[in-house]
């Protein structure tokens, strides 16, 4: 499993200093952009070089219990599995070996053709290059 720590700034939490619930979502972002960077694949290169970005198809979280003002969490990813375009990930937030939310996200490969209004995304495969890192580290 692949993982990250975060601490609970103020900037995170509610009124009553428990982390408002969509910044899981945040944090669920920054641990799938420091997985990809750790494979070795550089997200700027593939929009600039192949016009391929990836976007959040789904997200299911189950909340168990709230992380406060100055926590320091981990928060995990593990790929469950890889299809053609798609990348099924398990994401986990724990305080020390509690776990406090868990999600699963779907993400997808897609490429972005023309420009401005004419602009369009479509499913594309998965770049061999990038399937390869992908299996390897799972």
């Amino acid at each position: 499993m692949f993982s990250i720590p975060v601490r609970i700034y103020y900037e995170d939490t509610d009124a009553g200093g428990v982390v408002y619930y969509a910044n899981y979502l945040k944090f669920f972002e920054r641990c799938r952009t420091e997985w990809a960077r750790a494979l070795g694949c550089d997200q700027a290169a593939l929009l600039r070089e192949e016009d391929i970005v990836f976007v959040v198809r789904s997200v299911a979280v189950d909340y168990l219990t709230p992380a406060r003002l100055d926590d320091l969490l981990t928060i995990g990813l593990s790929v469950e599995k890889i299809g053609r375009a798609r990348i099924d990930l398990l994401q986990t937030v724990s305080r020390g070996d509690t776990p406090i939310v868990t999600g699963r996200v779907s993400i997808v490969t897609t490429r972005v053709t023309g420009e401005g209004e004419n602009a369009r995304i479509s499913a594309t495969p998965i770049p061999d290059s990038l399937r390869q890192k992908l299996e390897s580290s799972s």
